[in-house]
């Protein structure tokens, strides 16, 4: 498990997530050495050019191995969850690893606040856990995924009717291709010019739930609607293993508040690092029809 002669060798966690899978294609098509986390290599259906390895993060297997030889991690809290994250950190300080790109949230604010909600304590708090490390760092913040929709791609698919309760709840839906540039940059840089740099990366443009959704309809060829729903039922659709009633309450109250003024502004992140234009939601749209149709 070691890179080859003067190239990076970059550790990917959840390698077979929406970002995940981007980066790895985008880290090979750089020339980097690529090492892809996932719990199932069989399944896992990465580039051949990657080495793929069995890697179960919420274990109690020692993850020092899985970061032998590698120069840099992306840590991925969506990969087994917080404690897990923490495990391979400290898994790439015992194995000599230099870098961390970590792939944070933009409720994360730096302020008091961010013991306020689950989402920003739960980020904040793993971004304190790479700051102790003593790893070099950069932060990629994003918000309001665009992959995110795809919870209404059954309601899309069964009957043309997604049900929200705050359709006209603002953000700046963002792809995953653009975290995935983002985060590559980061994770090759030669010069230091992101060490130590939290970078709050959005969509280009402001959009509404209903916006989104009729985006959707036009790239799936379907007439699609919306249906206004309480605050109660919402959180109730959202909650399952992952997230309590509570906090999906606490999710859709935060949406509700957007329907005013979004909760951030369209961040220039992406063009400034990358050299182009951050990717449309129609753009998404398009790229995943399939899921919808």
């Amino acid at each position: 498990m070691t890179s080859h002669e003067g190239r990076s060798m970059i550790v990917v966690t959840g390698a077979t997530g929406n970002i995940g899978r981007s980066l790895v294609g985008r880290l090979l098509a750089e020339g980097a050495d690529v090492r892809a986390l996932t719990r199932d290599p069989a399944r896992a259906a990465l580039p051949a050019g990657a080495e793929t390895v069995r890697a179960d993060l919420t274990g109690t297997d020692d993850l020092t191995p899985l970061l032998a030889g590698a120069d840099a991690l992306f840590l991925n809290l969506a990969a087994g969850g917080e404690r897990a994250a923490v495990a391979v950190l400290d898994a790439a300080v015992r194995a000599g690893v230099r870098r961390v790109v970590l792939n944070s949230s933009m409720a994360v604010s730096d302020t008091p606040d961010d013991d306020a909600h689950f989402i920003s304590r739960m980020h904040a708090g793993l971004e304190r856990a790479v700051r102790d490390s003593g790893l070099e760092w950069t932060f990629v913040r994003g918000g309001n995924y665009a992959t995110n929709a795809l919870a209404w791609a059954p309601s899309v698919r069964g009957t043309g009717v997604v049900r929200e309760a705050h359709p006209d709840a603002q953000g700046a839906p963002v792809h995953e291709a653009d975290l995935a540039d983002v985060a590559a940059v980061a994770l090759l840089d030669r010069s230091g010019a992101h060490l130590g740099k939290a970078y709050a990366v959005t969509g280009p443009e402001q959009m509404t739930l209903a916006q989104q959704i009729a985006e959707i309809g036009r790239a799936a060829g379907k007439d699609v609607r919306v249906e206004q729903i309480s605050e109660d039922e919402a959180a109730e659709a959202m909650s399952g293993r992952f997230l309590t009633k509570e906090d999906a309450l606490e999710l859709v109250r935060m949406f509700g508040r957007t329907v005013d003024a979004p909760l951030f502004p369209v961040s220039d992140a992406v063009e400034r690092l990358t050299g182009h234009p951050g990717r449309t939601f129609a753009r998404w749209a398009q790229d995943h029809a399939a899921d919808f149709s």
